[in-house]
C-alpha cells in the first residue's frame, strides 16, 4: 500500500486531525501565557525581603524542576481528584476536567522553568537600575514592572523561545489523560485508516509548523524591540 496524503483530508479524518490541531493551539497558548505570568510572580516572590515568601517560591521552582512532567499530568488528573471530597469531583468531571489537567500540569511545569530565566536575566540587570527607578519616585512594585521586568524579558527571550517550543511539544503528553490533541488524533487516525506514516506526518508537520511560528513571532519583537532602543 503505496503513500496518499489523500486518504487523511477525507472524512471523518479531517475533521478529527483539525480539531486536534485546535486542542493542541489551545493547550500550547493555555501554556505559554499562563506559565509567564506565573513564572512573573515566582521570580517577584523570590526577590521578596520575606524570607518564607522566598522559600516557598524556591521550593515550588525545586519540585517542579526535578520531576517529570508525564508523572506530574498524571498525578493532577488521577492522584490530585482522589483527596477532594466527591462532590468537588463530582463538579470537575462535569467539565473538560482532562484538557484543564493538562493545561494545568503544563502552566506549572513551564513556569518553574520560566521562572528561573526570568530571575537570570533580573541578576544581570544593574542594581543602579533600580536606584535610578526609586530615587525617580517609582514604588518597588512599579520599577519592577515598568523598569526591571521589561529588560529582563528581553534579555531572557534566548531562552525563553525554547521554554516555550518545548511547551509546545509537551502538550503531546496530554494524550496520556484522554486529551483529544493531534497526536491521540494521528493515533486515532491511524488505527481506522491503517495510514501510520502520513497520520503522524501531519502530526509531525503539526509541531514543527507551530514551534517555527512561535520561534519566528519572539525573534521578530525581539528585532523590533531592540530597533525601537536603538532609535
Amino acid at each position: 500500500m503505496g503513500l496518499d496524503f489523500r486518504a487523511i483530508l477525507q472524512q471523518p479524518y479531517s475533521t478529527w486531525m483539525l480539531e486536534g490541531i485546535r486542542v493542541t493551539l489551545q493547550l500550547t497558548g493555555v501554556g505559554i501565557v499562563g506559565s509567564t505570568f506565573l513564572a512573573l510572580l515566582l521570580v517577584l516572590m523570590r526577590m521578596s525581603s520575606n524570607k518564607v515568601i522566598a522559600r516557598v517560591s524556591q521550593g515550588f521552582v525545586h519540585f517542579f524542576r526535578n520531576t517529570p512532567f508525564p508523572v506530574q499530568i498524571l498525578f493532577w488528573y488521577f492522584g490530585f481528584p482522589a483527596i477532594l471530597p466527591r462532590s468537588v469531583q463530582a463538579v470537575l468531571y462535569r467539565g473538560p476536567f482532562e484538557f484543564t489537567a493538562a493545561a494545568f500540569a503544563l502552566v506549572l511545569y513551564s513556569g518553574a522553568y520560566i521562572a528561573e530565566h526570568f530571575r537570570s536575566g533580573i541578576s544581570s540587570i544593574p542594581k543602579s537600575q533600580m536606584e535610578s527607578a526609586l530615587s525617580s519616585g517609582l514604588t518597588y512594585f512599579q520599577s519592577m514592572i515598568f523598569v526591571i521586568l521589561p529588560q529582563a524579558f528581553r534579555i531572557s527571550l534566548p531562552p525563553l523561545i525554547s521554554e516555550y517550543l518545548s511547551i509546545a511539544k509537551n502538550s503531546s503528553v496530554a494524550m496520556t489523560i484522554g486529551v483529544a490533541e493531534v497526536t491521540a488524533m494521528s493515533r486515532r487516525v491511524e488505527s481506522y485508516s491503517f495510514r501510520a506514516f502520513e497520520a503522524f506526518f501531519i502530526a509531525s508537520a503539526v509541531y514543527l509548523t507551530l514551534s517555527l511560528v512561535t520561534s519566528l513571532v519572539l525573534n521578530w519583537y525581539n528585532k523590533r524591540f531592540l530597533a525601537a532602543q536603538q532609535s
